[in-house]
C-alpha cells in the first residue's frame, strides 16, 4: 500500500510540475502548432521539454499507482497535486505563502499518511457489471441536470442584466470537470482489473483511451469555468468533485469498499477529510485571511516578509487564473500556473 501511496505521490507531482515547467517554458516560444519552426522550437526548449517529460513520467506513475491500489486510496492522494505544487513553487519559484497554506499543506501530508495507514489492498474478483449502467445513467442525468440548471441561471442573469461574479456557472463548471476527472480513474482501474480477471488485453489501452477522453472534457468545462470564473470557485469545486466522485464510482463500479476493521476505517476517513480540507484551505486562504481580525493578518504577513523581503511582481497571490490544466490526469486537473493560481 505505501508503494502505491509512494508511486501516486510522485505522479501527481510530476503532473503539476510538469505543467508549470511548460508554462514557463512557453512564455518565449510561439504558440504550439503543426509548422515545422514551432515544432523545433518546442523540441530544442529545455524547460518546456523538461516539463512534458516530467508530465508524461507523472501520468505513467499514476497509471501504475491504479493498477496496483483502489481508486478510494489513489484518488484523494492525487488531490494533494495542489499542495506539492505550492511547496515546489514556493522553494523552486520563490513564490509566497501564508501561514495558512503550511496548515493546508500540512493537512494535506497528514490526510495522506492517514490513507496510507487505513487503505487497504482489496482483490476484486469480479466487477459488478449490473452497476455500471446505473452509473453512467447517475452520471448523465446528473449532468442534464447541471446543465439546465446553468441554462436557466445564465437566462435569468441575461433577463435581469446581472453582473459581478457568475458564482452558480463556477461551481457548475466546477463539479461537472471534478465528476469527469474522478470517472477518468475509475476507467483506467477498470481495465487493469478487466485484464487481471482474463478479458483481452485490448482492454486495458481502450480503458486508458476512455480515460484520456473524459480527462480531456473535464479540462474543457474546467477551462470554461475559469475563462471568466473565479479560480478559488472552480478549483475547490474540482478538487472535492474528483476525490469524492472517484471514491463513490469505485465502490460503485469496482465493489470497493471501506476497511472492516475499524482503526483503519477510521484513519481512512480521517485522512479524506484532511485531504479534502487541506485543498479547500490551500485554494482559499488569501480570501480567508482577508477575514481573519488585523492583528493576526499583521503576523501573518510580518511571516511573509521575513520569508520573502521581496514580493515578486509575478506572484502567485493577487490574480485570478488562466489555467493550464489540471488535467486529471487522473489526478490534478486543478492545476494552474502558478504565477496566476490563487486569487
Amino acid at each position: 500500500m505505501w508503494e502505491s501511496v509512494a508511486l501516486t505521490l510522485a505522479g501527481t507531482a510530476g503532473n503539476n510540475i510538469g505543467k508549470v515547467l511548460q508554462k514557463k517554458g512557453t512564455h518565449i516560444l510561439p504558440p504550439l502548432s503543426l509548422k515545422l519552426k514551432v515544432v523545433k522550437a518546442y523540441a530544442f526548449n529545455q524547460l518546456w521539454i523538461s516539463g512534458f517529460l516530467m508530465d508524461m513520467c507523472g501520468a505513467a506513475l499514476m497509471l501504475t499507482a491504479l493498477s496496483q491500489a483502489p481508486v478510494s486510496v489513489v484518488q484523494p492522494i492525487a488531490g494533494c497535486g495542489l499542495a506539492i505544487l505550492c511547496v515546489f513553487s514556493h522553494f523552486y519559484l520563490k513564490e509566497v505563502m501564508n501561514g495558512l497554506d503550511w496548515v493546508a499543506i500540512t493537512l494535506a501530508g497528514l490526510g495522506t499518511i492517514g490513507v496510507g495507514v487505513g487503505g487497504e489492498e482489496q482483490k476484486v474478483d469480479q466487477i459488478p457489471l449490473l452497476n455500471i449502467p446505473w452509473l453512467v445513467l447517475s452520471v448523465v442525468i446528473l449532468f442534464v441536470l447541471l446543465n439546465t440548471w446553468l441554462h436557466m441561471y445564465k437566462k435569468q442573469r441575461r433577463e435581469q442584466e446581472l453582473t459581478g461574479p457568475e458564482v452558480i456557472e463556477e461551481i457548475i463548471y466546477g463539479l461537472e470537470s471534478g465528476i469527469l476527472f474522478g470517472i477518468s480513474s475509475v476507467i483506467s482501474k477498470m481495465g487493469f482489473v478487466m485484464s487481471e480477471m482474463g478479458f483481452p488485453k485490448l482492454v486495458v489501452p481502450a480503458a486508458i483511451s476512455c480515460s484520456v477522453c473524459c480527462s480531456a472534457i473535464g479540462f474543457l468545462y474546467q477551462t470554461r469555468g475559469l475563462k471568466h470564473g473565479r479560480a478559488i470557485v472552480v478549483s475547490t469545486c474540482t478538487s472535492v468533485a474528483s476525490i469524492v466522485s472517484g471514491v463513490v464510482a469505485g465502490m460503485i463500479a469496482l465493489d470497493e469498499h471501506l476497511p472492516k476493521a475499524p482503526t483503519a476505517r477510521f484513519f481512512l476517513l480521517l485522512g479524506w477529510f484532511f485531504i479534502i480540507t487541506g485543498v479547500i484551505l490551500l485554494v482559499s486562504s488569501t480570501r480567508l485571511i482577508a477575514r481573519l481580525p488585523r492583528p493576526v493578518q499583521k503576523f501573518l504577513k510580518s511571516n511573509m516578509e521575513r520569508t520573502h523581503s521581496i514580493r515578486r511582481p509575478g506572484s502567485a497571490r493577487g490574480k485570478d487564473p488562466i489555467p493550464t490544466t489540471t488535467i486529471h490526469t487522473s489526478s490534478l486537473h486543478l492545476l494552474t500556473s502558478p504565477t496566476k493560481e490563487k486569487a
